[in-house]
């Protein structure tokens, strides 16, 4: 596995190592020594909640998080292509307000970290996309906060037209609103 620091604080694009033959591949998804490894002493996630999705061409979930109880993710995508997005909500962080990008697909196989602090929201952009998500905290329905996904503010190009969006997302904040 290859570890790459994206451009804000915590965000880890993870690359697998994959055995490919006439048979098929295999690779491993995670792996908690090398995570530790690359990580640091006490920062490498625990797993408590695995998530699977699945989304039709222009989708956008997002951006959610989770407000007292912050949940860090591990995003890939199984099937198809997403735009993934994380944007920095920590008030005290050099980065406040600035989000990354990251294309996950079927093909490339790559796993986005994004650590608790962020929003966090994708697009999907192939015709049918399934996506996995490990999380290091649960899921509280009690605890959701969001950001509208077409904030003017955050600027995010999500690299589709006539997005699909839910009535509830529609609904959510700018970020100015947080």
């Amino acid at each position: 596995m290859e570890f790459c620091k994206l451009e804000i604080e915590g965000v880890i694009l993870v690359k697998p190592k994959i055995f490919s033959d006439e048979r098929g591949y295999f690779m491993e998804t995670y792996h908690e020594e090398k995570f530790s490894e690359n990580f640091g002493e006490g920062e490498s996630p625990i797993f408590v909640q695995d998530n699977h999705a699945g989304s039709a061409r222009n989708v956008i979930r997002g951006l959610h998080f989770q407000v007292s109880k912050p949940q860090g993710k591990l995003v890939r995508c199984i099937l198809g292509q997403i735009l993934d997005v994380a944007v920095d909500i920590r008030p005290d962080s050099p980065t406040y307000g600035h989000h990354v990008s990251q294309i996950l697909s079927e093909h490339n196989n790559y796993q986005l970290w994004i650590p608790a602090g962020f929003a966090h929201g994708y697009a999907s952009l192939g015709v049918h996309n399934e996506v996995l998500y490990k999380c290091d905290g649960l899921y509280n329905p009690g605890d959701e906060g969001g950001i509208v996904w077409d904030c003017p503010e955050l600027g995010i190009d999500w690299g589709v037209g006539n997005p699909v969006v839910s009535d509830k997302d529609k609904k959510l904040p700018g970020f100015l609103g947080l």
